[in-house]
């Protein structure tokens, strides 16, 4: 028989590690090509991406030639679409939009097999050849919730007790928005409120994720972040204009 894949993201996590986890716009064939740099895991957002199930099923797949944990960010706290979005592969659920006790609670069952939670009682791929999988499946499942509203902000306390909650991820691009600055990140409302979020994720000793790119590593794992969020797009940006400003300089 075998055993279930471990999360590689969930163990790192666990023992007080940065975990690094690696998105954007991708496909399994991207995901099968970043594999190779030794991230913990990929992002699949099926909240904001193009993505089918066949796709997700796919991407899960990919992740798990290398070893990685396929995080999905669904689009709603829905439980049907996360048992759906976990019988296609994912080993994490990312939730966008909690703000509110409740609503982290229900995020967390969602994710869980009875008794824990209320996951529907199929399995799908992950399960294939593993005996007593519910139970391993609810050892290695991780769940994260989007802090991303102003009403998050002030419910934050009361969120942060909620014990099935593996991740509270600040998202600045629509806490900026929420916060009336919209698309304005580095405002200094905005950053003063995202520093704040993670400086009492961090005091009340859970884990706090956060987007970040190549300037601001630093500064987040100074924070405490131990949840890495990143995108690969800037790479690909930052060699294609150096490699057009070569050519353009040579002309």
């Amino acid at each position: 028989m075998a055993d279930i894949r471990p999360n590689r993201v969930k163990n790192k996590l666990q023992q007080g590690k940065c975990a690094t986890v690696v998105g954007g716009v991708i496909s399994a064939e991207v995901v099968d090509f970043l594999g190779q740099f030794g991230f913990d895991g990929a992002w699949l957002d099926t909240e904001h991406g193009p993505y089918g199930w066949e796709e997700v099923a796919n991407m899960t797949r990919a992740c798990d030639l290398w070893g990685m944990t396929p995080v999905a960010r669904v689009h709603a706290n829905e439980a049907g679409l996360i048992t759906r979005t976990l019988d296609a592969g994912a080993t994490g659920i990312a939730v966008p939009h909690v703000t509110t006790k409740e609503e982290a609670i229900r995020a967390a069952r969602a994710v869980k097999y009875p008794p824990e939670g209320n996951r529907g009682m199929s399995s799908g791929r992950q399960s294939y050849g593993v005996s007593g999988f519910h139970q391993k499946a609810n050892d290695e499942s991780i769940v994260i919730a989007f802090i991303e509203d102003v009403e998050a902000v002030e419910n934050l306390d009361e969120i942060l007790t909620v014990d099935g909650i593996d991740v509270f991820l600040v998202g600045a691009g629509d806490l900026s928005a929420s916060l009336g600055y919209t698309g304005q990140q580095t405002h200094p409302e905005v950053v003063k409120t995202v520093d704040s979020c993670i400086s009492r994720i961090v005091a009340a000793g859970r884990t706090a994720g956060a987007v970040v790119q190549q300037g601001a590593i630093d500064k987040r794992i100074d924070q405490g972040v131990r949840y890495l969020l990143l995108t690969w797009h800037p790479w690909v940006s930052d060699g294609a204009k150096n490699y057009m400003a070569t050519i353009a300089a040579k002309e």
